[in-house]
């Protein structure tokens, strides 16, 4: 026979301070594991007023942008003259730029539906959630599988000549090779570099990508798509 425990009846649910715990279960009662609940805030007035405050910020900065610079707009529509370049706006004319080096099917159907089913799928994977430095585990191999895939998107993209693509890639796929062999003490910005994780530099990428392509098609595209200068 075992030696007698003494069990006392009650409400726990730290299993360190009662690891032995037994529970009474009526019909007007159920088994229940509370914790340990933190600091909360009311959405009103915390929230609320900060939303109110940033929306009356962001009115009065449109407002004096409004009152200084006159809206891009151009003479009215005539079926008759099309406007070249026929350009898409702001928010697309990343996609329209790619369209000039990439086949339709490529830029408009096939990277678009990357990048969505990217968004949807990263959250449901434990991607890197500790947010260690790129360079913490397995160096090596890491980073010939980093400059692998590196190689692969330059190489896609020489095949046709996207050249907006290749020079973004280059400098953040750059600076991440060139972090590895940053010696530790190397200054503030090298240990910020060699600090950074996978996700950090691919959503840095994808950023910068997005504003060259937007930035391209704004000011350096003319007539026919074809490149010009902006002073000119």
């Amino acid at each position: 026979m075992s030696e007698k425990n003494s069990y006392e009846a009650g409400f726990g649910s730290d299993a360190t301070q009662a690891p032995q715990r037994i529970v009474f279960i009526t019909r007007k009662t159920s088994a229940k594991v509370t914790g340990a609940v933190g600091r909360q805030l009311m959405s009103y007035p915390h929230v609320v007023l900060r939303e109110m405050f940033a929306f009356q910020i962001l009115t009065i900065i449109l407002v004096f942008i409004a009152l200084l610079w006159d809206a891009p707009l151009e003479q009215l529509a005539d079926p008759l003259l099309t406007p070249n370049p026929a350009k898409a706006p702001w928010y697309f004319l990343g996609l329209q730029e790619l369209l000039h080096y990439f086949p339709p099917l490529v830029a408009g159907v096939v990277i678009p539906a990357l990048i969505i089913i990217a968004l949807v799928v990263i959250p449901y994977f434990h991607v890197n959630v500790a947010g260690a430095p790129i360079w913490s585990n397995a160096r090596l191999r890491t980073l010939g599988i980093f400059v692998l895939v590196l190689t692969a998107l330059l190489v896609s993209f020489g095949i046709y000549q996207a050249w907006t693509l290749i020079v973004p890639t280059v400098a953040i796929g750059g600076l991440a090779v060139i972090s590895y062999f940053i010696p530790t003490g190397g200054g503030r910005f090298s240990d910020f570099l060699r600090s950074r994780a996978l996700y950090w530099w691919v959503m840095t990428w994808f950023i910068v990508v997005a504003i060259v392509l937007t930035g391209v098609g704004t000011f350096f595209r003319g007539p026919g798509w074809s490149w010009v200068w902006p002073w000119r």
